[in-house]
């Protein structure tokens, strides 16, 4: 795989910035992730770390070296990473959980897969103009899809998320086909709530990542002014020409089976592989295929 990354992310007029993001990849396979802590609640900062390393360590686990059922994966590890958040809660006896958004994607082969949850999104350009976008999990974007007015609602009020009470909905999108030059953007609401979606297109389209990224969180940070959200975003250039290629750009095709690299630091939680409570992936695992189950029982 060849492909050019930047990542970025600036506290904006908060308290703390809440936001995380990283990615992680072996010779045949990478995965992108974002989350966004929300506020309202205890420590979003744990609930988006905790997202990124579980949802990594899986990761690792499970590439080897790529992910051989990539919308399966993407959807137990969601799940473990919620249950993890709420063992970690329940442990420290809080009154409330920490909760948080999250977008990963997964890009291997030629095809791309991803999962969000909340209104962390994810961005597909190509050739100039807007491929794909997620849609938000929250009410003003459910009442803008399904309704001919248009609403004055907070974007910010969710219908899920990570570390909540109740179960965690999610969409999974994908395998979508690259080609040489897509572009594969994912951002916290810092960033798409004071940009149109035509100028991020616009600057990721003009742009190399290495310089559309920065200048994107930059305009963002501006527009939102002095109580600005956090904004952070992380994108990707696939196949990225050699001509074009800057110092960002990753070949994978030295690196030897069995070898893994990331930018997500365990930090915070010191979180490993072992550390895991094997019986909640296994709930939530168990509850993805009852889900499938379901799905197919259904169909005629």
């Amino acid at each position: 795989m060849k492909f050019s990354v930047f990542q970025v992310s600036r506290k904006g007029g908060r308290e703390k910035n809440e936001d995380r993001m990283g990615y992680c990849y072996t010779r045949e396979s990478g995965l992108f992730v974002l989350a966004d802590g929300m506020g309202g609640h205890p420590e979003g900062e744990v609930a988006s770390q905790l997202g990124l390393q579980i949802v990594s360590a899986l990761y690792q686990k499970a590439a080897r070296p790529i992910v051989k059922d990539v919308p399966g994966f993407l959807a137990s590890a969601l799940m473990a990473a919620h249950h993890q958040i709420i063992r970690y809660a329940s442990e420290k006896g809080m009154l409330d959980t920490p909760r948080t958004t999250l977008v990963a994607a997964i890009v291997q082969g030629t095809s791309a897969t991803w999962i969000h949850c909340g209104d962390s999104r994810l961005y597909v350009v190509r050739d100039g103009e807007l491929l794909t976008r997620t849609r938000d999990h929250s009410y003003i974007e459910h009442k803008s899809a399904t309704a001919s007015k248009p609403t004055s609602m907070n974007r910010n009020i969710l219908f899920t998320c990570l570390g909540s009470p109740t179960k965690p909905l999610f969409d999974v999108t994908g395998p979508i086909t690259l080609q040489q030059g897509d572009k594969i953007m994912l951002c916290s609401d810092g960033l798409w709530g004071t940009l149109d979606d035509s100028e991020i297109v616009r600057q990721l389209s003009q742009l190399a990542v290495s310089e559309a990224v920065p200048d994107l969180v930059e305009r963002a940070l501006r527009s939102g002014g002095a109580r600005s959200d956090n904004v952070t975003a992380i994108a990707l250039e696939w196949e990225t020409p050699d001509s074009f290629e800057s110092t960002r750009g990753i070949s994978t095709d030295s690196i030897h089976d069995g070898v893994f690299a990331s930018t997500i630091q365990a930090g915070l939680l010191d979180l490993v592989v072992d550390d895991l409570d094997e019986a909640a992936i296994e709930r939530s695992i168990a509850e993805i295929n009852a889900a499938i189950r379901r799905t197919a029982a259904r169909k005629p």
